[in-house]
């Protein structure tokens, strides 16, 4: 029977992250449903395009709780099952690929920043305080919700390891699925990348529709002399 706590774990973890609360909510709140409109991502982002503020702050919320729960219970309760560091990095995983590829929502799910950072809350307060911080910060100086997201993504994992000793101490198994999950999160963004280089992403407070608009067209003869 101990053998069969781990997988139970790790297949709980799942199951809570593939509650699509982006969906969830809009339904509730009698919203349309996110995967139809803007950007067509699940998420808390997308939910705020459709003018409802608090909708897409419960969603970020849960969002973000889905991921910390499973995370603290194995953590809390996981010595008295004999669950260690390793089933403590797959559920982290688990939680975090239920909300990319959740089962109840034909396995189309959102990029995963709000339930990445509770996994990271989850694995400590201090580590997701950090990366919140990161993304805050870029967020406020450069107005893009996306870049904001890489750039914590990229930070989290270096966190985790540069602070080893001092807040908290690395383990391998940890470390190997914040790096993952990193990578699958900037991967999810991977379209978000391409219009930051384009200069056609929307940012922050900007409606999307706006930001689809071309650039004004320059004059013909701008890069032209005057012909003498």
């Amino acid at each position: 029977m101990n053998a069969l706590y781990p997988l139970i774990a790790v297949v709980a973890a799942y199951l809570i992250g593939s509650l699509s609360f982006a969906v969830i909510v809009s339904r509730v709140m009698g919203l349309n449903d996110p995967r139809t409109y803007g950007s067509g991502n699940p998420g808390a982002t997308n939910v705020l395009r459709s003018g409802s503020k608090a909708a897409a702050a419960v969603t970020l919320l849960l969002d973000a709780v889905k991921g910390w729960v499973p995370v603290v219970l194995v953590k809390w309760f996981g010595p008295q099952f004999g669950l260690g560091d390793n089933t403590l990095a797959l559920v982290a995983l688990a939680a975090f690929l239920g909300h990319l590829y959740p089962v109840f929502f034909s396995f189309k799910g959102g990029k995963g920043v709000a339930t990445a950072l509770g996994v990271l809350l989850g694995i400590s307060g201090w580590l997701g305080l950090a990366t919140a911080l990161t993304w805050l910060i870029i967020a406020v100086f450069f107005r893009y919700s996306s870049l904001a997201a890489l750039v914590a993504a990229v930070f989290a994992p270096v966190y985790y390891v540069l602070c080893s000793g001092l807040v908290w101490d690395a383990e391998t198994p940890v470390t190997v699925a914040i790096v993952v999950m990193s990578m699958l999160l900037i991967w999810r963004h991977r379209e978000n990348i391409q219009r930051l280089m384009a200069g056609k992403e929307s940012k922050l407070g900007q409606k999307k529709a706006d930001a689809a608009k071309p650039a004004p067209a320059a004059p013909k003869n701008a890069s032209k002399g005057k012909r003498r």
